[in-house]
């Protein structure tokens, strides 16, 4: 690890030789980790514009029988089968912190009402929801948990909240915290397969909304066309930007793009990366001086792109969930810990 702030000096991040690989700590998780059964008490939230997002709590602990509530937000073409959603679920569950997954617009399997969906720093929804969590439960702890693009989302909504935040505690991990670099970086070489993975779901996700809206006249592209959009400065450029008021690709990364808001956060936040991320380079990620004193930086050598896979090949230990779950206990009381044990 370099010799970033790490004020807990616990469970540090150390895989073995077979597991530094980049790409394999980035996919072994995907293909491989068992999917954990999880029972879900799943509720629709309107927003104030008369959208929806589905939000799923888990049957084993919902949050009126904790003290602690940790809101978890997905990355990009994520959801609650996500293998790191369900991991950082069972693993808080287990610790007495009630895991609640907030799906954006559309990737929950149900697709929204309007033409937009979600994107890299739109805070608003996450805000809305997350106030009326508080309003719900004023008394307990509110913990927030992003993955990738969810992380980049979650920062820039810190930021922005600055000491206004009512949030106790936050994790990013793997966060894109600068969008242009980024889609330079997934345009290049073997990321280019990850890239087309994602948009993969992206167009087809796109192409459903010409079955309710006029697409081709609020974004000026013909859905055969869609298929042409071959990278995220495309597909941003003709969808994401101008369906959600940017006036380009590069406006839209510029306005959302979390390393501009980090110096601003005033919430206690563990900020974890991997300087191998096969999605970034490791330019993207905000030295100790770009950071607010309340951001806790662990960037590790290797770890890969939501990865942090420890033990070994053929019995991993999935790191990240309880290294997240490790600093968002350590913010709570002794008292309240002794509740759950």
């Amino acid at each position: 690890m370099t010799k970033s702030t790490n004020k807990s000096n616990k469970l540090l991040f150390q895989p073995s030789f077979l597991l530094k690989n980049r790409h394999i700590q980035t996919l072994y998780a995907s293909f491989f980790r068992k999917e954990i059964p999880l029972n879900y008490h799943i509720e629709e939230f309107t927003l104030s514009d008369g959208d929806f997002l589905d939000i799923y709590y888990t049957k084993e602990l919902l949050p009126q029988d904790t003290q602690a509530i940790a809101v978890i937000f997905h990355g990009l073409a994520g959801s609650y089968k996500s293998p790191y959603v369900q991991g950082l679920s069972w693993e808080l569950q287990k610790h007495g912190i009630a895991p609640v997954v907030m799906h954006y617009r559309s990737t929950s399997g149900r697709d929204n009402r309007f033409p937009q969906t979600y994107h890299s720093g739109k805070t608003d929804d996450a805000l809305e929801f997350l106030h009326n969590i508080k309003k719900h439960y004023p008394d307990k702890k509110l913990f927030c948990v992003g993955y990738s693009l969810g992380a980049n989302m979650l920062l820039k909504l810190l930021g922005e909240l600055k000491e206004k935040s009512f949030i106790d505690a936050a994790a990013a991990v793997s966060a894109p915290m600068d969008l242009a670099l980024c889609a330079d970086v997934m345009n290049r070489g073997f990321a280019r397969i990850y890239q087309e993975h994602l948009l993969k779901e992206l167009r087809s996700s796109l192409e459903k909304k010409y079955e309710k809206h006029d697409m081709q006249k609020l974004i000026g592209i013909k859905k055969e066309d869609i298929k042409k959009l071959k990278s995220f400065w495309e597909f941003d450029e003709v969808y994401t930007a101008k369906i959600n008021g940017f006036a380009s690709a590069k406006d839209y990364y510029e306005k959302c793009s979390a390393k501009n808001f980090v110096d601003k956060i005033a919430t206690p936040t563990l900020l974890l990366h991997a300087k191998d991320d096969p999605f970034m380079s490791p330019a993207v990620i905000p030295t100790q001086e770009e950071v607010s004193s309340s951001v806790e930086r662990e960037v590790y050598e290797h770890g890969g792109h939501v990865g942090f896979i420890s033990g070994k090949l053929t019995q991993p230990l999935y790191w990240l969930d309880k290294r997240i779950t490790e600093y968002l206990l350590n913010s709570l009381s002794y008292n309240q810990l002794q509740k759950h044990s």
